[in-house]
């Protein structure tokens, strides 16, 4: 996400690092790339202005020269003012008890992405303990309700809808539909248009009144760029939005509607759409989003990827499995699988600091579905002890997963080497011991990071057990 910007701010941030002096020419230079990059992302031309002028008033300043590490220093300044012109800090929904009805009205233009963004907060809401119910009061695009019916279905979410022309009275009815049936969050799908016009405007105004929303969305396409941000201030003019939803955060938008949006509107961005699946879907945090522009990773978001997806008893088992150096290729297979259910490689990979940026498509991804398809070609009682593969089963493997008698030589080997290592780490109770207690992790899982998965590192039953908190101080002293 982000790559241009994300790009040049890692450039920015490694040649700042390397500076044991920062000058007032450096500073200009500096600011005049960031400058450069910024309106490059589409960036709103105040927002830069404003960004640049305090970003150079603060960084002149004596504190900043006369400090013991000034490239660092300089970093440091350049990531709060990236914070502050994402929005400071998470912004949450502010939904009523479960014993009231809360709705939430989403707005935007025709393919921004609502009906998508509709089920996924509902999906989320669900996951959180609250018993969200969705509106279909689209009734101006084709299949618009149909699509919703579908998605609903797909999450166990129910979707009200009526056979009448009449969106108003649709939003009007499911309020009371939702209150009968005990259902405490309703999310409104409206129409939209190719541009705003009175009509649509018209209309959602009347809803908003007959349903007296306690969050009032605007989903925009973050590909928009600084049309976002006029897109908001249209909407936000005759309905008052409490925040915005940013889509296709996973394309190539250049983010000048991530970057301008709080700034030049006030409102908070609530939530981003990083992918096509239900599960793509994340909260805001303006300081790991930050992060990940200038190149520093996102760890917390990464661990919480991973405590969402592994399964804690497994994790568990793993870990015994780890400390009796009992891994077997079947282990193997479920963390690549594990990390697959994390979402795509390139999230995964923005997220681990000094490769943000980086395409995943550099890495060796087909040497990880050979390796997978290799060992689902074994018998369960192969995967669980390697010893017995031979010459006749490799042949009959590298048959059956499409590959070469040489790419089962290769991962066993390469099994053999990770089961090596971890014996050796599991016995190094130093150094290393100490790293993992720092994380908030038993020592013993260090095998576990070790790259048993074959992604440098990334095991997700190993990050399952870290401790957030700890993890959080961290990320804060590192920045």
């Amino acid at each position: 996400m982000l790559e241009k910007i994300t790009g040049t701010f890692s450039s920015i941030v490694k040649t700042l690092s390397g500076k044991s002096t920062i000058t007032e020419k450096n500073i200009e230079d500096t600011v005049e790339e960031i400058k450069m990059a910024l309106l490059e992302a589409d960036v709103n031309l105040r927002v830069v202005r404003r960004f640049v002028n305090s970003t150079i008033e603060e960084a002149k300043g004596e504190k900043v020269l006369k400090a013991v590490d000034p490239g660092q220093q300089f970093t440091k300044i350049i990531y709060d003012k990236m914070v502050s012109m994402l929005g400071d800090t998470k912004q949450d929904l502010h939904l009523k008890g479960p014993d009231t009805q809360s709705v939430i009205l989403m707005l935007g233009l025709q393919g921004a992405g609502k009906t998508t963004a509709a089920h996924k907060l509902a999906a989320r809401l669900l996951k959180e303990g609250r018993k969200p119910m969705l509106a279909a009061c689209d009734l101006v695009r084709p299949a618009a309700v149909e699509q919703l019916s579908q998605l609903g279905q797909k999450i166990g979410v129910p979707v009200y809808k009526e056979n009448n022309k009449d969106a108003v009275k649709n939003a009007r009815e499911s309020i009371d539909f939702a209150r009968k049936n005990g259902y405490d969050t309703i999310i409104i799908d409206t129409a939209g248009r190719l541009q705003i016009d009175e009509a649509m405007m018209a209309e959602l105004v009347k809803i908003k009144k007959e349903t007296s929303p306690v969050e009032v969305l605007l989903v925009a396409d973050s590909m928009t760029g600084q049309n976002a941000v006029d897109i908001a201030k249209s909407f936000d003019e005759q309905l008052g939005l409490t925040g915005v939803i940013l889509t296709k955060f996973d394309s190539d938008a250049r983010g000048g509607a991530a970057l301008s949006l709080k700034t030049i509107t006030g409102k908070p961005i609530l939530f981003i759409g990083t992918g096509e699946k239900t599960e793509d879907f994340e909260v805001f945090h303006p300081e790991r989003i930050a992060s990940r522009i200038l190149g520093m990773g996102d760890v917390v978001s990464l661990v919480e990827k991973a405590q969402e997806t592994v399964d804690a008893e497994a994790a568990l088992k793993m870990q015994k499995k780890l400390q009796r150096n009992e891994f077997t290729l079947q282990d193997m297979l479920e963390q690549f699988q594990s990390v697959k259910k994390m979402g795509s490689m390139q999230s995964i990979i923005d997220m681990i600091p000094g490769m943000n940026g980086m395409d995943a498509s550099q890495l060796d991804m087909g040497g990880m579905k050979k390796n997978e398809a290799i060992i689902q070609s074994m018998t369960y009682k192969e995967r669980l002890n390697h010893l017995i593969i031979g010459p006749s089963r490799r042949k009959r493997i590298a048959k059956g997963s499409g590959t070469t008698v040489a790419d089962v030589n290769k991962l066993l080997k390469q099994f053999e080497k990770t089961k090596l290592m971890m014996k050796k780490v599991s016995r190094n109770k130093g150094m290393q011991g100490r790293m993992m207690n720092q994380l908030g992790l038993d020592p013993s899982m260090m095998g576990g990071m070790g790259g048993a998965g074959g992604l440098g590192g990334l095991d997700p039953s190993a990050l399952k057990g870290m401790d957030m908190k700890k993890l959080q101080e961290m990320a804060k002293r590192f920045r």
